[in-house]
């Protein structure tokens, strides 16, 4: 009842707001016939908001629409075309106790109740670990049919943490229809989540790999805790979209489900364990974070196809690196882009027919929309300056009234909607937009919050030193374009 009147209370606030930007514009902003007409601002982001329309419009067609059928189809294939084995393999390392024990009884449970001969493969790095484990096992008492493997790795990252335990699954000789779901050590999976994805790959026999729907619990902040949730959000709308054309663009590292067949060949082991990418300006450098990419691009590039189901859901435990929020929002935004931008670069390689039309717009798309995100804000800001501040106040009521009505639009897709997500969803379009900017002339930068670790600086003098001052006069050269243009379109 509390947070009920809290959340009414919220958006109260919030459409006051509005109110108050609606009584401050000039007369006339509402008026197609006046120079102060707001749709005039508003046209500068109307071809950028087509991705987004086109993706909402086919992530409800899937998910109301299409998907049901699919599903009808997929358990009917099952029956025919079971899967003979079942590997849950979940990587963990300095994951809190609490946040551990959850995600193991999650995953021994669903191991036990999936219907189908499983293994638990914990591949872990410290002797904490192993022992909880152990424990939950013993207390579990699972059937004859289910079994635990445990991979003892050393703490250099979770992409050999995956690597290994994919090996581990290999000595098994999985055959054909067996099937491996990677999880990650924060991920606690939701009763059935197996029997809902295992269907796909008996009804698709190209889906190489899957990924699910996803909320979250944040040991965080309140606002820290609205930001993730609008992301899941705005992830699970986007996912059904690719889903649609079985092109998901990432099988997220949370839970992801492979054919046995691909995660035991030695080509994807290694693709995920020593990935790299060799950059015309930085070199050559190996990727730290990012190992959801990693399988993404190496299953592309075999041909597989990637599908996405709505109706499996798992929970996240978030763990914001800082209580700041804005310091938080930072280094998570940092690594993602990141990751998503050196996929994005190489990936556009793969050429239009190994990708197909919708997802080769998408990539593409990815590194325009940081540029024409931040297009509506500057010229707002220059025309305010340059002839008057209402041009300002009225590009505000417009990202008010569309944010409003793109949180409202995403409370369809059957994620809770919250009061800060009309602001939220705009500070995420500036705040990303900067960030990826700022990654683009910086790809061989890496860190994992959790870990620690870092990218290594190299040690040729000269090419460390043409590193920094190249990005440098780049990221300088590149705002300077993007001014100039803004003062001559304004």
């Amino acid at each position: 009842m509390l947070n009920r009147l809290m959340t009414f209370c919220g958006w109260l606030l919030w459409f006051s707001v509005v109110g108050i930007l609606f009584l401050a514009v000039p007369e006339g902003t509402f008026d197609e016939n006046s120079p102060n007409y707001l749709f005039i601002i508003g046209a500068l982001g109307i071809w950028r908001y087509g991705v987004g329309i086109m993706h909402y419009i086919r992530g409800m067609i899937f998910i109301y629409f299409i998907f049901p059928h699919q599903r009808k189809w997929a358990h009917k294939a099952v029956k025919r075309v079971p899967p003979s084995h079942i590997y849950l393999m979940v990587t963990s390392f300095r994951i809190d106790a609490m946040t551990t024990a959850k995600v193991y009884k999650s995953v021994i449970r669903e191991a036990i109740e999936c219907g189908y001969p499983a293994t638990v493969v914990a591949s872990i790095v410290e002797m904490s670990d192993e022992i909880l484990v152990n424990t939950l096992w013993e207390a579990f008492s699972p059937p004859p049919h289910v079994a635990l493997k445990i991979v003892r790795i050393p703490g250099t990252g979770k992409r050999d943490g995956l690597a290994n335990g994919f090996r581990c699954i290999a000595k098994d000789l999985p055959d054909e229809t067996a099937l491996v779901a990677v999880i990650d050590g924060d991920t606690e999976l939701q009763p059935g989540v197996i029997p809902k994805c295992a269907p796909y790959f008996s009804l698709y026999p190209n889906v190489g790999a899957l990924t699910t729907n996803e909320k979250c619990h944040v040991l965080g902040s309140y606002l820290m805790s609205q930001w993730h949730q609008l992301r899941f959000a705005q992830r699970h709308v986007n996912m059904s979209s690719m889903g649609l054309a079985k092109r998901v663009l990432t099988l997220t590292g949370r839970m992801s489900v492979f054919r046995a067949a691909v995660v035991t060949q030695t080509e994807f082991i290694q693709d995920v364990e020593n990935d790299h990418l060799e950059h015309w300006r930085l070199g050559t450098f190996k990727f730290l974070t990012g190992d959801d990419k990693s399988s993404w691009f190496s299953l592309m590039k075999r041909g597989w196809d990637t599908y996405y189901v709505p109706d499996a859901l798992i929970n996240t435990w978030e763990h914001p690196p800082d209580k700041n929020f804005l310091r938080a929002a930072r280094q998570l935004t940092f690594r993602w882009s990141g990751n998503s931008l050196r996929q994005n670069f190489r990936a556009t390689r793969l050429g239009l027919r190994r990708l197909g039309l919708l997802t080769y717009y998408v990539l593409w798309d990815q590194r325009i929309s940081m540029w024409t995100s931040l297009v509506g804000l500057a010229a707002a800001i220059v025309g305010g300056l340059k002839y008057d501040i209402f041009f300002l106040i009225m590009y505000l009521l417009w990202v008010a009234l569309t944010r409003s009505l793109v949180a409202i639009l995403l409370r369809l897709s059957g994620h809770n909607v919250g009061p800060l997500y009309p602001a939220l969803l705009y500070f995420n379009q500036i705040f990303t937009a900067l960030m990826k900017v700022y990654v683009t002339f910086r790809l061989d930068r890496q860190s994992w919050t959790r870990q620690k670790t870092a990218s290594k600086k190299s040690d040729d003098t000269f090419q460390r030193y043409f590193n920094v001052i190249s990005t440098r006069l780049m990221t300088f050269g590149a705002f300077c374009l993007f001014f100039a243009f803004i003062l001559r379109l304004v």
